[in-house]
């Protein structure tokens, strides 16, 4: 355990998020000490990286460690429904930007970012809790927080950083959580790995989505090291058919879909299949006097897309510059320069979300004659570049996305017709 009880800046938790940030500061010379209630490693879904939070990652100087653990190169993703298939390849987007990223088991690559920051230099204190925060006039704060040995102990900051993610510290100290919109989903899922060996006919590259019924899809993320996750989204009432122990319940989800089944006829479980609930989260308050929250403690809209760490590495990496200017004395607008440019890049993926669950996307995704410019723009976001204001599907998102979905109707219409 490493504990500094007088720092520039108190991070709360150690996942990517409060790592970039953690990063990005000690270059400026600021000083940094980070709390983390777990110990890493630690599981935690959001494996699937996309191209946009390689910007993030590079500057916080993870790039090269990341690059030594091998994990399987993201190119792209695929979606398939009723036989259909829709590709997108990151390279062929309308962004200028990455092109590919990485598929990660999360518990090694949170490992692996928080190890580098050590490295550095950067203090991380693992299982130890904050239980209060008191914020001065002046902004500086003392935060109270308990190891794992069950001590108490005050660090003074002068800012704070809340990237705890599901632990949402700060909005559940400050009572600032706000339920989401999102319709309530569960998934069950495990990491799943054919004993035979790799499925020859699988593209390891790309993340695939398969739409098992309008109300349910399921992700197969590709690792490295043999094993891919597997997991079901539905809402809670799909589930319920599938009785049984977990091992049972999900061996009954996997041959209940062809796809699935075909791939993994047989399998292995990496762990324990799990199960997660309603995981949608938000809040109206992104700042407050002494502190900001990046990632998903800001919100957490869904798995489909794969929007967490992004949302997670651009919210630390633009927080963390700005909490830069501040400590150097620069008047910070942290509505116009941080809230609402997160807010907007949530907006998009949460549009994105939406025109998903109401079959919206179906439509574009698995029209005949696809437009090939529209899929490129439409993969600028798939890839999270979601601030990207000449791309239309960007800028007006929905208008766009439904226009094009009630066009794709309606020359279909005509096809039949004639």
């Amino acid at each position: 355990m490493s504990l500094n009880l007088e720092t520039d800046v108190l991070i709360i938790g150690a996942g990517p998020s409060g790592t970039v940030a953690a990063s990005i500061l000690h270059q400026a010379g600021i000083s940094v000490q980070v709390v983390e209630k777990m110990l890493f490693p630690r599981f935690v879904i959001g494996e699937s990286l996309l191209p946009r939070c390689m910007d993030a990652l590079k500057e916080a100087k993870f790039i090269d460690a990341i690059e030594a653990k091998g994990f399987q190169k993201k190119l792209g993703a695929q979606f398939v429904r009723q036989g259909v298939e829709c590709d997108f390849t990151f390279e062929q987007q309308f962004t200028k930007g990455w092109g590919w990223t990485w598929q990660v088991p999360r518990s090694e690559f949170d490992k692996t970012l928080a190890d580098t920051c050590e490295s550095m230099g950067i203090p991380i204190s693992f299982e130890t809790e904050v239980t209060g925060i008191e914020i001065a006039d002046d902004e500086s704060s003392i935060a109270t927080v308990k190891t794992k040995d069950g001590q108490e102990h005050k660090i003074r900051a002068k800012f704070i950083i809340d990237g705890s993610g599901y632990g949402r510290v700060i909005p559940r100290l400050f009572n600032l959580e706000k339920e989401s919109n999102q319709a309530p989903r569960q998934a069950v899922f495990c990491h799943i790995k054919n004993p035979n060996g790799k499925n020859e006919n699988v593209d390891n590259s790309k993340i695939v989505a398969v739409v098992h019924n309008d109300d349910t899809w399921i992700w197969m993320i590709p690792f490295s090291n043999g094993f891919t996750s597997v997991g079901y989204v539905s809402s809670p009432d799909f589930f319920k058919s599938f009785e049984g122990a977990p091992l049972e319940q999900y061996k009954k989800l996997v041959a209940a879909d062809p796809i699935v089944a075909a791939q993994f006829e047989e399998f292995e479980c990496g762990f324990e299949p799990r199960t997660l609930r309603n995981w949608s989260s938000s809040t109206d308050q992104f700042f407050g006097k002494g502190f900001v929250l990046t990632g998903n403690v800001t919100e957490f809209l869904d798995p489909i897309f794969s929007s967490g760490v992004t949302l997670a590495t651009v919210s630390a990496q633009t927080a963390a510059k700005l909490v830069i200017k501040k400590l150097n004395g620069e008047n910070i607008d942290w509505k116009k320069d941080y809230q609402e440019i997160m807010e907007k890049g949530i907006s998009v993926f949460r549009t994105y979300v939406d025109r998903w669950y109401d079959g919206t996307l179906y439509k574009i995704f698995f029209a005949e004659n696809r437009d090939q410019s529209i899929m490129e723009q439409i993969c600028s976001v798939l890839a999270g570049y979601v601030w990207d204001m000449d791309n239309p599907f960007v800028a007006r998102d929905d208008k766009n996305l439904v226009g094009l979905a009630k066009y794709i109707s309606t020359r279909e219409q005509m096809d039949k017709s004639v």
